[in-house]
């Protein structure tokens, strides 16, 4: 017989559980939501818990998942009601349902029946029917004083027809934020569109003395580019043919992919890409922050139309950054400030030898302890030891009885996908980069480390595909980039920002990287596999190779780091892929 509510709470207290409760507590020998064999009694406890009539189950049906469990999901339910749904269900001592129930849907002020009921007819009806119920849902917001609650919400946004520059930019703000770009190596960038190449025509540069050289030097990178397609693809082929045995598909891919790879360093940096990002609010309100404070054209636009898009749909999460909001305004003044103090203090650095100019991958810092910590961290979990105590004990062990301990912490790894401990993060590494934009671009998206980049020039050279040199192919790919170069001279002397939108991706760019053991780890097997770009799977094998002769005892650790070569790198994964669709 299912127990009432007030048998399962006493004296209103959160976590005191009354006599009854307890005694089946005990007799399952484990906390009674865990209990396999009484699976049934915890449903018909939290249905009792939650007291609903046969009506309201059939209400709440439509909005989550199940109206029983003790785990179910959201559904049907616009962001701005998720996340206020959630920010106040951090304080109630009502379920969900209840809550949802109780101060969302019976509740006039919140308009539930009319942004939910108006989910199907446009977005227009939602966006009024939400604009009304406004001040609801932003008091409760602001009732709780605490950032946080502007991940309680999220939106899906497409981002269309912006530049490779402008890109990175709305990649920048790495946590919160999933986004996936336009591809170089699955889709050609000749298309033209009503007779023109699809790249960005910079306002202040069409508007300037550089229009003419600047719009010229973009359509000859994109002729040239154009032009080496079918004669790179001909080289390759005759130089890697088709297996019997490798279907035609899987090989065409590999091949195209291979040729894209190899040219994709000849489109300037205003090359309009397309973009699918996911955010929480408290991701996207940063990002248009940073965006109305950014110099260009294009990023102040796109954080306009962000701004405009996203009052649709999760209004309450970024109404702060709107340039009328005084977290906005405050925020701006702060950020201009600090550009420039820092851009001020940098010119008046005259004393700095420039003696680093190197291209390729440095480490340039480590923790000499590093080993020790990470073998402490990875002993801290199993006993009642102090971090600090663990670190002094293992600096008194032998080699041999820190390897022990580092091989259980990565023994029973069986692929890359398998994350390792988080004792790992103990150990930090900064590399200086100077590689190509391209490059750049691919290894940018990873979240889970700091990173920083200087502006786009043309003073660290460039990189050409081994698959060009000593061919015909060479002198257009050479000629192209350079042509690029001296326009880009001309016009960063008087507008440095602007003249990156004219800088092929082929140009070197100088960044750093600031990443734990177990970021790197991960990333120095994901982009070593076969199927990645081979300039970027270059840059994870040197890092690999350089911790690992810094730190021996780390080897073990980047097992699953491919340090092969591949003609066709992709070859193997488009024809795993065609294996599968003949066997669905």
């Amino acid at each position: 017989m299912p127990f009432a509510a007030s048998q399962i709470r006493e004296g209103g207290g959160e976590d005191v559980l009354c006599p009854a409760f307890y005694e089946i507590y005990l007799q399952t020998s484990q906390p009674l939501w865990h209990s396999s064999h009484t699976t049934d009694l915890a449903i018909m406890q939290l249905d009792d818990y939650e007291e609903l009539t046969e009506s309201q189950h059939r209400l709440l049906e439509k909005y989550v998942t199940n109206t029983h469990s003790h785990i179910f999901a959201l559904r049907n339910l616009p962001e701005v009601i998720k996340g206020a749904l959630f920010s106040r269900y951090s304080r109630s001592n009502l379920g969900l349902r209840s809550l949802l129930l109780k101060e969302f849907i019976s509740n006039d002020e919140t308009a539930f029946e009319s942004i939910v009921g108006n989910q199907g007819e446009g977005l227009q009806a939602q966006t009024e029917a939400i604009k009304k119920a406004q001040s609801f849902y932003d008091r409760i917001l602001d009732g709780y004083g605490d950032d946080s609650i502007g991940e309680l919400g999220g939106a899906h946004i497409a981002i269309e027809n912006v530049s490779m520059l402008a890109a990175k930019l709305l990649e920048d703000c790495r946590i919160g934020g999933s986004p996936l770009e336009k591809s170089t190596r699955y889709i050609y960038f000749d298309q033209k569109v009503k007779g023109e190449y699809l790249f960005y025509r910079e306002p202040i540069l069409m508007t300037s003395a550089y229009r003419d050289i600047f719009l010229d030097t973009c359509n000859m990178l994109f002729d040239t580019y154009s032009k080496l397609i079918p004669q790179l693809t001909a080289r390759i082929e005759e130089k890697t043919p088709k297996d019997p045995n490798i279907s035609k598909g899987a090989y065409t891919a590999a091949l195209r992919a291979k040729v894209l790879d190899c040219l994709r360093g000849l489109l300037p940096a205003g090359t309009l890409t397309n973009m699918g990002v996911y955010g929480n609010g408290r991701f996207f309100e940063q990002l248009i922050h940073k965006l109305h404070c950014n110099n260009l054209a294009e990023m102040q636009d796109a954080g306009k139309r962000l701004y405009e898009e996203l009052s649709k749909v999760i209004p309450s999460f970024i109404r702060r950054s709107d340039p009328s909001h005084r977290t906005h305004q405050s925020y701006a003044q702060f950020y201009e400030a600090l550009q420039n103090d820092l851009k001020t203090i940098t010119a008046q650095q005259e004393e700095i030898p420039l003696r680093h100019k190197e291209h390729g991958v440095q480490l340039i810092s480590y923790d000499p302890d590093a080993v020790h910590k990470v073998a402490a961290a990875l002993l801290f979990g199993f006993g009642d030891y102090s971090l600090q105590d663990l670190l002094i004990h293992c600096k008194k062990l032998s080699d041999e009885e820190i390897a022990r301990i580092l091989d259980a912490g990565c023994s029973t790894r069986e692929t890359r996908r398998h994350k390792s401990p988080r004792g790992l993060e103990h150990a930090n590494f900064t590399f200086e980069l100077v590689v190509d934009f391209g490059v750049y671009r691919d290894l940018h998206r990873h979240r889970m480390l700091t990173q920083e980049r200087q502006l786009l020039t043309c003073e660290y050279g460039y990189y050409i595909p081994p698959d060009i040199l000593g061919t015909p192919m060479e002198n257009d790919y050479v000629d192209a980039i350079e042509k690029a170069k001296e326009v880009y001279d001309a016009i960063a002397k008087e507008l440095p920002e602007e003249a990156q939108y004219v800088v092929p991706m082929a140009y070197n760019v100088r960044w750093y990287f600031h990443i734990n053991l177990r970021a790197l780890q991960w990333l120095c097997e994901l982009r070593s596999s076969p199927a990645g770009h081979p300039n970027y799977r270059l840059v994870a094998q040197i890092m690999a190779k350089q911790v690992c002769e810094t730190f021996p005892a780390f080897e073990r650790f980047f097992k699953f780091v491919d340090f092969d070569g591949y003609d066709l790198g992709r070859l193997g994964q488009e024809q795993r892929k065609v294996e599968k669709q003949l066997k669905a």
